[in-house]
């Protein structure tokens, strides 16, 4: 678990073993760098999707451009893990493939970025206000949010030039307004509330969102009308739509909740079993980098580079497409580790071309992973 990480480093130092997570480095983490390298141990991190498959094809580009004499104008990098389209059949448009509550609570992370060379910052309750629809394929109905502080990537990727840099998540069409509305609720709080103490009398959805949303009673009609007075629809048809998701997940219902103490993790408990992945259903993992390159002649280009995975049927033989895109760099940057390719110690991750190139390689020619690079003006 990634909260464990400093602690698991800390021990790796004592026994000078090495360490490989999927995980951002954290600024707990950076500070044992020199402690690591002191005891000789590689701790290589941000190696798998995103972050990891991003960095690869990131500096593969800027690395390129910066060799020819040009420039990186602009940055923006756009991933998502999604149920493939035609399973995303429930009102948020997702399923979860990773740790349900690591999803909902990204969903409360501030976010700071370079646009047009000025600082923006977002604030967590103003995060899925800022969704925008954002075109890749046209086939695909995809909206875009910024995520957590792109401003570190000026220097990551060493492209101090870059007015604009923004990293991003991507969701299917409607689901930010239904996150914004569960945010309205304070159905993502983690402060503990007495009637979802697992020690307690068991209760029913009803009574708990009364609870939650400070309804003046448990009938349908009351909680409906106190969502509708707690949260701003652009629409009626929006403000039905959203609110039959809410009757969809249960939260009127007289279902029996499992309770865990706080609203986001009692939430998490249903959301596990109304949107998991059935057998036969398949996910689908779409990452973008679109660059706005500067050459030395003056001349500007619009590049992209795009990883559209579809995964292998739940209940079948192979991998989804997150376990592969996650796990096989991962396991890629362990044997390199083990065999000596990487042999840098300390805090990495891959955001330079010599530590990413050589596990890029592997990947496009012994898994198949790769982006495919487009001009496209």
């Amino acid at each position: 678990k990634y909260t464990y990480h400093v602690t698991v480093i800390k021990s790796a130092i004592k026994h000078k073993k090495h360490v490989v997570t999927t995980s951002y480095v954290s600024p707990a983490m950076k500070a044992l760098d020199a402690e690591c390298k002191e005891a000789g141990i590689t701790v290589m991190n941000e190696i798998g999707l995103d972050p990891g498959i991003d960095h690869l094809w990131a500096v593969k580009t800027i690395h390129e451009v910066h060799q020819a004499g040009g420039r990186i104008k602009s940055f923006w990098s756009y991933c998502g893990g999604l149920p493939a389209p035609e399973n995303s059949d429930n009102p948020l448009g997702y399923k979860f493939s990773w740790s349900s509550r690591g999803v909902l609570l990204a969903l409360r992370n501030a976010a700071k970025f370079f646009k047009d060379g000025h600082i923006v910052e977002v604030s967590s309750t103003e995060l899925m206000g800022t969704a925008k629809p954002y075109l890749i394929y046209p086939g695909y109905a995809f909206v875009a949010y910024p995520n957590r502080d792109s401003t570190d990537y000026r220097a990551r990727y060493m492209i101090p030039e870059a007015d604009t840099i923004i990293r991003g998540t991507l969701r299917y069409q409607g689901f930010p307004e239904f996150i914004k509305t569960l945010v309205d609720l304070n159905f993502l709080s983690e402060e503990p509330l007495p009637i979802l103490n697992p020690k307690g009398h068991p209760a029913s959805w009803r009574e708990a969102t009364a609870a939650i949303i400070g309804a003046v009673s448990r009938v349908e009609e009351d909680l409906v009308a106190a969502v509708k007075s707690k949260c701003q629809f652009p629409s009626e048809d929006e403000e039905e739509r959203i609110i039959a998701g809410l009757r969809w997940i249960g939260l009127f219902s007289d279902d029996e909740i499992t309770p865990r103490s706080n609203p986001l993790d009692t939430l998490c408990a249903t959301l596990e079993q109304k949107m998991k992945y059935e057998d036969g259903e398949k996910d689908f993992v779409m990452l973008q980098h679109k660059f706005e390159i500067e050459h030395v002649d003056g001349t500007k280009e619009v590049r992209t580079s795009t990883l559209a995975e579809t995964g292998a049927s739940y209940g079948g033989k192979g991998w989804s497409a997150m376990a592969k895109l996650v796990g096989v760099p991962c396991a890629v940057a362990v044997k390199m580790v083990l065999d000596g390719a990487i042999d840098q110690h300390g805090v990495l991750a891959p955001v330079t071309e010599e530590l990413a190139a050589p596990i890029r390689e592997i990947l496009k020619k012994e898994y198949g992973i790769e982006l495919k690079e487009k001009t496209i003006a």
